[in-house]
């Protein structure tokens, strides 16, 4: 194999073991061993298992975005745009469950980027515009617009992860009740919302 061959292959190892076993769980003497090379190989190519984990992360998040960012780009209207988004990140779970799987996972310890969080608050910043916008046309204050770019995102998020493991549901099943719950909640928002009963404390 040439060198970008190697790299290919040793990343199409390290994928598989990240997904099924995880970082922690996964070792270089693992990776060297299913890609059939002594372990210095996989050092000069990556310089470790975080360097091959954070090339395989970086991959799984430029998929994921655009995907996203695709979806958002189409059509019109903010309902459309949430069952286009919504449906982008169901697609990539079905289509990709060990990229997945490998996002939800806990990142390396100091890694501040990278992580499934991280790559979620990118969605929500996007989501977060078109948000804004639409509450000023309903007249509603656009400066709740974040906190609730993060609950949808976050639901959509949850929702995925619970069905990558059970399909019970269709993936356009999935999509139609997370956007039904989503657009019917937001368009009986209140204008100033108030907890009807607080705890005692």
């Amino acid at each position: 194999m040439t060198g970008p061959e190697r790299r290919e292959q040793l990343i199409l190892v390290g994928r598989k073991l990240f997904a099924d076993k995880g970082f922690e769980a996964t070792t270089v003497e693992e990776i060297a061993s299913k890609g059939n090379v002594s372990k210095p190989v996989v050092y000069e190519h990556f310089g470790g298992k975080e360097g091959l984990y954070a090339v395989i992360v970086d991959r799984e998040i430029q998929a994921l975005l655009g995907g996203i960012n695709a979806a958002l780009d189409e059509g019109e209207g903010a309902r459309v745009l949430l069952e286009h988004a919504t449906l982008a990140l169901l697609d990539y779970i079905e289509s990709d469950p060990d990229g997945f799987r490998i996002l939800v996972r806990d990142s390396p310890p100091g890694q501040s980027t990278g992580s499934f969080a991280s790559v979620l608050g990118d969605v929500a910043s996007q989501v977060e515009h078109l948000l804004a916008s639409a509450f000023k046309q309903r007249g509603l204050d656009p400066k709740s617009a974040p906190i609730h770019a993060q609950m949808l995102v976050g639901m959509v998020a949850l929702t995925g992860q619970w069905w990558l493991e059970q399909r019970k549901f269709k993936k356009d099943q999935v999509a139609a009740h997370l956007v039904n719950l989503a657009w019917n909640g937001l368009s009986g928002l209140d204008r100033s919302p108030r907890l009807i009963s607080r705890p005692r404390r």
